[in-house]
């Protein structure tokens, strides 16, 4: 028979030290972070140090001293005006007509929804390219005289249609209303976002339904439009370029006609890409801080800033001091320190 014991008592454990962490490999991301390399590497070489021999002479493949060249010369700077003219006048005026469109869309009216679709319809469906051509030539075409008067009535005023419709005016008005067309899908998509308990909390206030669209439901609907809204100015940027056709005078234009006397065409072709990247990441830029104006109050925490994210990198790459290790004065099977 045995004899019963006192509690048995554990064997100690002696301490061990810190854990060591192995970090989680990712082979397939150093190996596409290398392929990456690898590339850019090439497309640096290609752009600036690869030559090719014309006439008897190496040269660069790409000719930079001609691009410099050519890059802040006068004609090129009035294109660059024009251009920008004209993409502010498209989208100035492609949004105050797509807001008034996405609110006919949305009108319990029949006449008014279908004129709005209608118009949609037919400016989305042909092309833009089709659309100046028609301004520039048919205008003239169809209508020599434009008067100015009572509807079939009496004219006050006739001018002649060369003389009104210029290739400014006429590539001004095939922009802004094929523009106003795809603005008013994304004004009405932004409106149909808003939460209908919205409205109803607005009219049960006293607000009538112009307060309540201006001050209540557009102002949350920023958030869903600002996006493509940016996007569609910067594509209204490189449209321009489409009316060198009708014999315009913007950014393209100027570099072609450059290229047609001195037969330099890939130099101004990138003359061309060059100023048109440029100011593609700054209406970049200022897409993104818009964004993040609207995204106040939807989210608790806003996306960082570029100058954020450079300096949270930056604090990455800084060495962190290690902390020391304590080991514990009390481990499982010691009798705890008075």
């Amino acid at each position: 028979m045995t004899v019963p014991t006192g509690p048995s008592t554990p064997p100690e454990r002696k301490p061990s030290g810190p854990h060591k962490t192995v970090p989680v490999r990712h082979p397939g991301r150093w190996a596409a972070s290398g392929v990456i390399l690898v590339l850019v590497a090439m497309l640096v070489n290609t752009l600036f140090f690869s030559g090719v021999v014309r006439g008897g002479v190496e040269e660069g493949r790409f000719q930079w001293p001609i691009v410099w060249k050519y890059l802040f010369v006068t004609p090129v700077l009035k294109g660059i005006v024009v251009t920008l003219e004209l993409t502010v006048v498209a989208m100035v005026v492609g949004i105050v007509l797509g807001v008034v469109l996405a609110v006919m869309r949305l009108s319990p009216n029949r006449l008014l929804s279908g004129s709005a679709w209608i118009y949609i319809w037919f400016f989305r469906g042909t092309p833009v390219l089709v659309q100046l051509t028609f301004w520039y030539v048919g205008i003239t075409y169809l209508y020599p005289t434009l008067t100015l008067g009572i509807p079939f009535g009496p004219a006050f005023y006739t001018v002649n249609a060369n003389s009104l419709v210029t290739t400014f005016i006429a590539a001004a008005l095939g922009l802004s209303l094929n523009e106003g067309a795809y603005m008013a899908e994304i004004v009405r998509a932004g409106i149909i976002s808003v939460d209908e308990g919205q409205t109803e909390a607005a009219q049960s206030l006293g607000m009538r339904k112009s307060q309540t669209l201006r001050r209540i439901v557009i102002p949350q609907a920023m958030r869903i439009i600002i996006p493509p809204t940016g996007n569609e100015t910067i594509s209204m940027l490189k449209t321009t370029s489409l009316v060198i056709v009708i014999a315009g005078a913007d950014l393209f234009a100027a570099t072609q006609n450059i290229s047609n006397a001195n037969y330099q065409i890939v130099p101004l072709l990138l003359v061309a890409s060059l100023w048109y990247l440029f100011f593609t990441s700054v209406l970049t830029i200022g897409q993104f801080y818009v964004e993040r104006h609207y995204a106040r109050g939807s989210s608790r925490a806003l996306p960082p800033t570029p100058l954020q994210r450079l300096r949270q990198d930056l604090f990455r790459i800084r060495p962190q001091p290690v902390p020391a290790v304590v080991e514990p004065t009390w481990l499982p099977g010691r009798e705890r320190a008075p």
